[in-house]
């Protein structure tokens, strides 16, 4: 219902019919971190889970980051750790995205990723922002990233950006993921209006909202967030 207010909003007859249209300007992609760079170790994953890009999903890590958690590290161990524990051939996500905004590549796009809850995972671009947006604030540099991430799949992929939702909207009543504070730019279609403009041509300038009355109020990575509270 969201997605299509969000379309009359935005005045995209297109893609309330369903289609995908092109965009109007090239769409570069970001800066990544490459596999390679973070030192990737994937195992081959079977040719039975190919797919073709067709959504977009937006995760968070579920873990608190502190100021010390190097992401590269956080990004590695979360591989080994997937390997070990869940038998996953590689990362579970395709992108992953740090609080200074550096985006990381994960598993290859060519193939579905993985989840710990149930729902239909082909065609799905799974993409994670690290931090515990419960428990902390997403970085207005990890917001700018995302935005320009996901314009570029979009444009890329031509996927649909009304497509684009949060984990507990692909898992409803599963999950609490990607977590209040980054949840409410997705769920009113803020950033499929960022994404929508972008691919329009249109220049777009990705502003963060004042912290939620009983949200969050210290910035994931923050390192006044490192030490539990005390009474």
């Amino acid at each position: 219902m969201r997605y299509a207010l969000t379309c009359v909003l935005l005045g995209f007859t297109a893609f309330a019919s369903g289609q995908t249209t092109k965009p109007a300007t090239r769409v570069e992609k970001p800066p990544v971190v490459t596999p390679t760079e973070w030192g990737s170790e994937p195992q081959p994953i079977a040719d039975s889970r190919r797919h073709t890009p067709g959504y977009i999903t937006i995760h968070h890590a579920g873990v608190v980051q502190k100021s010390t958690t190097d992401p590269a590290k956080f990004v590695k161990n979360m591989q080994i750790w997937g390997q070990r524990e869940k038998k996953w051939p590689d990362l579970a996500y395709h992108f992953l995205i740090a609080p200074d905004g550096r985006i990381f590549e994960g598993r290859d796009l060519a193939y579905e990723g993985e989840t710990n809850t149930k729902y239909p995972l082909q065609d799905q671009v799974q993409v994670e922002l690290m931090g515990d947006f419960t428990k902390q604030r997403v970085t207005p540099k990890q917001l700018d990233s995302l935005v320009k991430l996901t314009a570029w799949l979009c444009a890329e992929y031509e996927i649909n950006p009304l497509l684009m939702g949060g984990h507990n909207d692909r898992a409803p009543r599963q999950t609490s993921c990607p977590g209040t504070d980054l949840y409410r730019y997705i769920e009113d279609g803020q950033v499929t209006k960022w994404v929508a403009a972008i691919l329009a041509g249109k220049p777009v300038e990705v502003k963060e909202r004042a912290a939620l009355p009983d949200g969050p109020t210290i910035y994931v990575g923050d390192p006044a967030g490192d030490a539990p509270a005390t009474q």
